[in-house]
């Protein structure tokens, strides 16, 4: 669960435990709060900017319709960033994984590659990638790892796929 499709999803299920359980927005739940999808991921990105104030956080939380006092506003940009850097550590562990066992099976002392990214969560939040290329390089250390951005990525990667696929199949009856 690392996608941008599901993180503020997750936001907003753990937000609804910690007002269960008395830590937020006084415990009371508010209908805004049970709406599925309210939460987008979007809202993660804005929270964590650097350059966004205690004052900013709670404008969006009241644009969400959540009461919120300083404090609340505090838990929320911490339960965001931990959801966020979560992902990013689970993104950066599986590539990590993969270029290790490429370098392993090519009996290489040390790899060199570029991968190709794409998806707004990579692109556009303010510390994703930077956590993600940290968690590669601690996990991956005799792999350098060059990330390049690529737009429409998953359409461009589906094409690819399908062509390896109709020239594998061409190359089986031929023979």
């Amino acid at each position: 669960m690392c996608s941008g499709m599901y993180l503020g999803e997750i936001v907003r299920n753990i937000l609804i435990d910690l007002t269960k359980r008395g830590f937020l927005f006084r415990g009371q739940i508010s209908e805004t709060l049970k709406t599925r999808g309210i939460f987008e991921t979007k809202f993660l990105s804005q929270i964590e900017s650097d350059r966004l104030a205690l004052l900013q956080v709670r404008a969006i939380l009241q644009q969400l319709g959540l009461d919120s006092t300083c404090d609340d506003s505090i838990i929320v940009k911490e339960v965001c960033g931990t959801v966020s850097r979560r992902a990013a550590q689970i993104c950066g562990a599986g590539m990590a994984a993969v270029v290790d066992k490429i370098r392993g099976n090519r009996g290489l002392d040390h790899l060199d590659v570029t991968v190709g990214v794409d998806g707004t969560l990579y692109k556009l939040h303010p510390h994703f990638s930077r956590i993600m290329h940290q968690t590669v390089k601690e996990l991956a250390p005799k792999c350098d790892v060059t990330f390049l951005l690529s737009e429409d990525g998953s359409g461009k990667g589906a094409a690819l796929i399908t062509a390896v696929g109709c020239r594998q199949r061409e190359q089986e009856q031929e023979q």
